[in-house]
């Protein structure tokens, strides 16, 4: 199997700020599933050559490698919808997407122009069916288990969060601190600089309690009418929850993330916000612990910063369960399998003149 990937393959497109998402999580593990990967950074070729030229040459590279597989994953406006319909005139293409739980009207433009969408939704199949889109397969979060590990290390935090700043997390966190409950705190926009993925994983590790906070837009009368914190704060979510009642693809849900998994493979004990489909993944209360409301979150810390030895228990559970079924290497077993079973039975065409055109093994 030879697959050709396309991503931004640094955070932001920024070499600066170190390797992407998509490149820990995508591309490395995508090198231990297929026979060969060619990588195709497209936010570094549009940099260099401009978006016209850039969208030619993922072509041009698709046209030379002949892979069996081509998988993109787009974020904003770079690759072209026309270069993706080249691409899949003579070769099976996969839109992988993230976020499609609130970014529902970008990733059904795509559908149109890709073999697949990919879809992190337990629900997605169907909600995309009700809406007229057939070619779309359910592929949830994983993670990079070779870069994501448990390490015999010392916990010297009691509470953390790592994530970036977003009011709702904020007035949480004050939440919490109200509480006598203090947290270590990292992450774009809280004042620490962005966190690097080694010093993450140590965190990680290091603490008793791994928060993993929701930053979807909230109406929580509390939320909306606190008036412990800066204006600024305020101001920003108040607009958020406007903008989410008249605009497309606003962040109105939550969904499975990375992040379970990424904590989950460091064996760290995590107290996350509840979303349909966790359960999934994990045993709700015997992997992971979850939390209903702010008064429900600052008793759970309580209570497990108590009871040492059930925290351990979680947090081993969770970690045997991650590797046993959340490598992102699970994940593309499961994509290809898809794939070559649609392409093999005959039900994507569009290649070769109209023929469908087998995977190799």
């Amino acid at each position: 199997m030879k697959v050709l990937f396309a991503a931004a393959l640094y955070d932001e497109g920024n070499r600066s700020y170190g390797h992407s998402y998509e490149y820990y999580n995508l591309l490395l593990p995508l090198q231990r599933s297929a026979d060969e990967v060619v990588a195709f950074d497209f936010v570094e070729e549009m940099a260099a050559r401009g978006t016209v030229a850039m969208n030619m040459a993922l072509v041009e590279a698709v046209e030379r490698e002949r892979p069996d597989i081509v998988i993109v994953a787009p974020y904003t406006d770079q690759l072209e919808f026309a270069s993706a319909d080249a691409i899949r005139r003579t070769t099976p293409c996969v839109g992988y997407f993230f976020d499609d739980v609130w970014r529902v009207e970008y990733t059904r433009a795509w559908a149109k122009h890709v073999t697949f969408i990919t879809t992190s939704d337990v629900n997605g199949v169907q909600r995309y069916r009700d809406l007229g889109v057939q070619n779309v397969l359910y592929s949830p979060f994983g993670c990079n288990t070779a870069v994501f590990c448990r390490r015999e290390e010392q916990q010297i935090f009691d509470v953390s969060f790592v994530g970036r700043y977003h009011p709702y997390r904020a007035w949480l966190l004050r939440w919490l601190r109200r509480a006598g409950i203090e947290v270590m705190v990292r992450g774009t926009g809280w004042g620490g600089g962005r966190l690097g993925q080694a010093e993450m994983i140590e965190i990680f590790n290091r603490t008793r309690v791994n928060l993993n906070l929701s930053n979807c837009v909230a109406w929580d009368v509390r939320y909306l009418a606190s008036i412990d914190r800066p204006f600024k704060e305020t101001l920003r979510a108040w607009r958020g929850a406007l903008r989410a009642r008249r605009e497309q693809d606003m962040k109105t849900r939550e969904m499975v993330k990375g992040r379970h998994f990424e904590i989950g493979a460091c064996g760290g004990f995590q107290l996350s916000f509840y979303v349909e489909g966790l359960e999934r993944h994990y045993r709700i209360g015997d992997e992971i612990a979850i939390y209903a409301s702010p008064e429900d979150l600052v008793s759970k810390i309580q209570y497990y910063l108590r009871h040492d030895d059930e925290r351990r228990r979680i947090a081993q559970a969770g970690y045997e369960r991650t590797l046993a079924e959340h490598a992102m290497e699970h994940r593309f077993q499961a994509l290809f399998e898809a794939v070559k079973t649609a392409v093999g039975l005959g039900l994507v065409t569009g290649y070769a003149g109209g023929h469908t055109v087998p995977l190799d093994d």
